[in-house]
């Protein structure tokens, strides 16, 4: 492989309009609004917007509920340990947040392990993660303050623009297949 894309992939990029003229389309780079497929980028741009605000929130929502010194994926990590009271191995923490590289993880595990917020211990060659006592009450506290600042912000049958969160949580599972068979794609470039 020589590395060089296909002649039909090295066109000039799109302008944001769509081909009729009558939509525009919300875009973060014109280059990537490949014709026809100009809502795939319009989508990425959201989720990346989306990705932002929501990480912001977590860290801010931390800050309040005690500890303002956790990043977006600390936090992530924190309620994934959490989850269900049952102790979490690496490798399941890795596949439930979709994490490829570990040392993200262990940089957070030992943020934690160093706030008191978990607690660490090898089963053969394993290692096993639960949330402290301290871990448990910040998650209740995060809690607290994601009801009254986020969901009472949200209407109750939770749907906005005529779809359901639910349908777009669901749509989201699947384009993340697409993305990650994308990601195996490239790599065999």
């Amino acid at each position: 492989m020589t590395g060089k894309l296909p002649a039909s992939s090295r066109k000039t990029p799109p302008c944001t309009q769509s081909p009729d003229n009558k939509k525009p389309y919300i875009v973060s780079s014109s280059h990537l609004a490949s014709p026809g497929y100009e809502d795939v980028s319009a989508f990425e741009f959201a989720l990346t917007v989306m990705n932002n605000a929501f990480q912001r929130w977590m860290t801010r929502a931390s800050a309040v509920a005690g500890l303002p010194e956790l990043s977006a994926l600390d936090i992530l990590v924190l309620h994934s340990i959490n989850h269900r009271d049952r102790e979490k191995s690496i490798a399941d923490l890795m596949f439930t947040l979709n994490l490829s590289e570990r040392h993200y993880l262990n940089y957070a595990m030992k943020k934690l392990d160093d706030l008191g917020l978990i607690t660490r211990h090898r089963r053969g060659k394993e290692v096993y993660l639960k949330a402290t006592l301290k871990g448990r009450e910040y998650c209740i506290d995060y809690a607290r303050v994601r009801s009254a600042c986020l969901l009472d912000l949200l209407p109750e049958d939770m749907e906005h623009g005529g779809v359901a969160l639910g349908e777009v949580a669901r749509a989201m599972r699947v384009l993340t297949g697409f993305y990650e068979q994308a990601a195996r794609s490239a790599a065999s470039l």
